[in-house]
């Protein structure tokens, strides 16, 4: 699928979706700074990053992981093979980040998936700067044990993993999924985020705070 590109605060975000069940990737670009970063990494999602990189001139430097699901890091390997990016994901994902083949029992069929190795660990309340601006990390458990989202407050965005979409929440019957706790983590985390924050989900189409507030049928504000 061809990427939307739209402007977010001063850096160019292209929406990627890729992989066999089309996993939203999300490219942030700051060419006056000549460096990217890199939201999840579906299968063969490097061969839509490489030529937008080679476009607007840009070095990726950082791949944020939300969470460990394969369809968010297939193509993670790959991608760090060819930049070098430094990786950043949470620890309570570990197993399924270096050893992938326990997600086995729920693979589609003839898929490989290859470890990608964390070199930064993020928790709730780590906070860092990325492309000129300030980010801050939110644990979001629930759907998956180390589901983060990537707040940046200036861009007033998030990007949630499968946390959250738009009309709905993620799955829960996966193993390490939990209702109670992505119920509690979606009001404490995400709905506790300025109303008007745009939320890019880890499949579908982007909302905001306030309409899932509103709206969400799982989970109301």
């Amino acid at each position: 699928m061809a990427a939307k590109a739209r402007g977010l605060c001063g850096v160019t975000l292209h929406v990627l979706p890729a992989g066999p069940i089309q996993t939203n990737a999300y490219l942030l670009t700051a060419p006056e700074r000549g460096e990217a970063v890199l939201i999840d990494a579906p299968g063969n999602v490097w061969a839509d990053v490489a030529p937008l990189l080679a476009t607007e001139k840009c070095a990726l430097r950082e791949l944020w992981l939300t969470h460990g699901h394969w369809d968010h890091t297939q193509g993670a390997a790959e991608v760090v093979r060819a930049t070098q990016a430094r990786v950043r994901g949470h620890r309570a994902d570990r197993a399924l980040y270096e050893t992938p083949e326990v997600m086995s029992a729920f693979l589609m069929p003839g898929l490989q998936l290859e470890a990608v190795m964390v070199d930064e660990w993020v928790e709730q309340g780590t906070r860092f700067a990325a492309l000129g601006m300030d980010v801050e990390v939110r644990h979001v458990p629930g759907h998956c044990p180390g589901n983060v989202l990537f707040y940046l407050p200036a861009a007033q965005a998030a990007f949630v993993g499968d946390a959250l979409f738009n009309g709905s929440i993620g799955r829960t019957d996966l193993p390490g999924g939990n209702f109670a706790q992505l119920e509690n983590a979606i009001r404490t985390q995400i709905y506790a985020l300025p109303d008007a924050t745009a939320v890019y989900p880890g499949h579908g189409e982007p909302t905001t705070v306030g309409a899932e507030k509103e709206g969400n049928p799982y989970v109301r504000g």
